[in-house]
């Protein structure tokens, strides 16, 4: 496909062939890309503060640790994730606990970028998770960190889904309320959602967080896109099950690499579902060789193909590069041609991770869908996707009065 504005074979333009300024060092991710707010459009350090990220970056450049993948950019960070932690402990109101601990919380998670991949990331993972149930037990409504049977696996799934689940005061059995599942991304984990959930609760909506195939703590099988179906089977039917969520008024909210899982699903699960979202969602064209070489000089703040390759089970990046389109892309898999529930696709035009041609390809296919594309922006279409994705939502949902 050639975009007539540009004469190139991708809507991104010229920029398909580049290879951002970023990725140069890590000095260049720094200092172009993640120093200043107005730079931090895709990985935003959400309640981090400058003051706690700055000495650990001027210290990896010190000593010329350019890859985030190694223990050696992990363990950097890890004395201000302890130092945050243990002064929130001893904290002497709830109000500077939380900050602190989510402080933390945003230290250890780019601290784990950009995949956990080892004992060094999941441990940090681990203290993330742990920093943050200690914020979440303090909120108002509090956040749980619970485990549900995974009643729809196979002998390649795990035996157990972690969630976070948040609901409402005013949910009751007599009284439930409409519930978001939120798919994360390919590195932003349960622990990073703290606004989204804040603003589902606003509405009177309750959330379930979860993990994605292939990352974090998810027991779906990374290898069997199938995985997936079982695993909002599993979710789905535990939801039932409780008797506080309203069923017929379930969305999913599926982000970057969840995108993918939230198209997917919004067909899989049509007569489940009353709407999902896919922002920044992968579905066809993304898992092409042809986009992925070039992409990975894109975006993403290191290379995104170890993580990708891992996340889909894929032994060697060349085996990822050669298959992947065949084994999950949405068209090749025939998913594209199911009914689908009323599905929202979002991101930036100049998406360099994701295409937005795979937002695009999907209103060639069955059920008519509904799209925001945003001019010029990037991964996600931040930062004014949201926007438009929480009045969708509403008009789907309804707002509930607390």
């Amino acid at each position: 496909m050639t975009d007539p504005r540009t004469g190139s074979r991708w809507i991104l333009g010229d920029k398909f062939d580049q290879k951002y300024p970023h990725l140069e060092s890590i000095s260049a991710l720094w200092n172009k890309k993640w120093k200043f707010p107005s730079e931090r459009s895709l990985y935003p350090f959400h309640d981090g503060k400058h003051e706690d990220f700055a000495p650990i970056f001027e210290t990896l450049i010190s000593k010329s640790i350019h890859d985030g993948y190694t223990d050696a950019y992990t363990k950097e960070f890890l004395p201000t994730c302890e130092a945050l932690v243990k002064k929130a402990d001893s904290a002497s109101d709830d109000k500077t606990k939380i900050e602190l601990y989510l402080r933390a919380c945003a230290v250890y998670r780019i601290a784990r970028f950009p995949y956990i991949n080892s004992d060094v990331k999941r441990d940090a993972y681990q203290a993330q998770k742990d920093a943050y149930m200690k914020a979440a037990s303090l909120f108002e409504t509090p956040i749980k960190d619970i485990s549900i049977p995974h009643t729809s696996g196979l002998h390649a799934d795990g035996a157990d889904i972690p969630l976070y689940v948040r609901v409402p005061k005013s949910a009751s059995k007599d009284h439930p309320v409409p519930a978001v599942i939120l798919m994360c991304g390919l590195d932003g984990h349960r622990p990073d959602n703290t606004t989204r959930s804040d603003e589902f609760l606003s509405r009177g909506w309750a959330s379930i967080i979860v993990d994605i195939p292939g990352t974090a703590d998810c027991p779906a099988d990374r290898k069997d896109p199938k995985s997936a179906d079982r695993l909002w089977d599993s979710i789905l039917d535990w939801m039932a099950e409780q008797g506080v969520y309203d069923m017929k008024k379930v969305l999913c909210w599926g982000l970057s690499a969840g995108g993918h899982n939230a198209v997917r699903a919004a067909h899989t699960h049509a007569k489940r579902l009353a709407g999902a979202v896919g922002q920044g969602a992968g579905t066809h064209h993304f898992f092409s060789r042809a986009w992925l070489e070039k992409a990975k000089d894109h975006e993403y703040p290191w290379t995104a193909l170890p993580a990708l390759t891992e996340k889909f089970g894929y032994k060697t990046e060349e085996e990822f590069l050669d298959n992947a389109q065949k084994d999950f892309s949405l068209v090749e898999l025939g998913v594209v041609d199911m009914p689908s529930t009323r599905l929202l696709l979002i991101n930036g035009t100049h998406d360099g991770l994701m295409p937005v041609e795979d937002s695009m390809l999907m209103m060639e296919y069955g059920t008519p869908k509904e799209a925001r594309l945003f001019t010029g922006l990037l991964h996600m279409g931040y930062p004014p996707a949201n926007g438009s994705v929480y009045p969708w939502m509403e008009s789907i949902l309804g707002k509930v009065e607390q």
